[in-house]
């Protein structure tokens, strides 16, 4: 179901689209490719220069390389469209500070420590926050055995994705009806 219908006019000023990629590599690895883009329906004066219509003010991409325990082995940080060229675009290999961090034990603390305010680009940042959740689903199925509509009496282990949200709460009606034998 998509969003109400707004209740007056209103005009578009600014898009930011967010995109991820997972690729499962062949030496085990997996990569994982942000893109965090920024454009204006309109010229837009910046300090550094007029940006035209349409054209990134941001065009900023991060990959990281995991193993499938969720550990950051590797990292990599582009800018290829800022508002301050020569200066935004520097800090790309500040990202590699990643590196030994896992997406599943106190990530976001451990980038705020290491790349928030002047240590870090704040979008790219910002980028890197969401990635726990994107591996998460690049893994369902194929890395982590989310068992989907198991009734399945043979696993021991309770499914990964129960009791992380809220619609599967352990006490809630979505376990009961699709994995009722983990349902309090």
């Amino acid at each position: 179901m998509p969003l109400s219908p707004s209740t007056t006019r209103r005009a578009l000023k600014h898009t930011r689209t967010i995109n991820i990629q997972a690729f499962a590599r062949d030496d085990g690895l997996w990569d994982l490719d942000a893109q965090i883009t920024d454009t204006k329906t309109r010229d837009i004066t910046l300090a550094s220069g007029i940006r035209p219509i349409g054209s990134a003010l941001h065009d900023l991409s991060l990959r990281i390389t995991i193993d499938t325990n969720f550990t950051i082995v590797d990292a990599e940080a582009v800018s290829d469209a800022v508002p301050y060229p020569g200066f935004c675009n520097t800090i790309g290999p500040d990202y590699k500070k990643l590196i030994g961090l896992n997406l599943m034990q106190q990530f976001r603390q451990g980038v705020k420590t290491r790349l928030s305010g002047i240590n870090g680009c704040t979008h790219i940042t910002e980028l890197a926050q969401i990635l726990p959740t994107a591996a998460v689903q690049a893994f369902a199925g194929d890395v982590i055995d989310t068992r989907d509509g198991a009734s399945n009496s043979e696993h021991s282990q309770q499914p990964f994705q129960l009791n992380r949200c809220h619609a599967l709460r352990l006490d809630g009606p979505a376990v009961v009806q699709y994995y009722p034998r983990w349902a309090i």
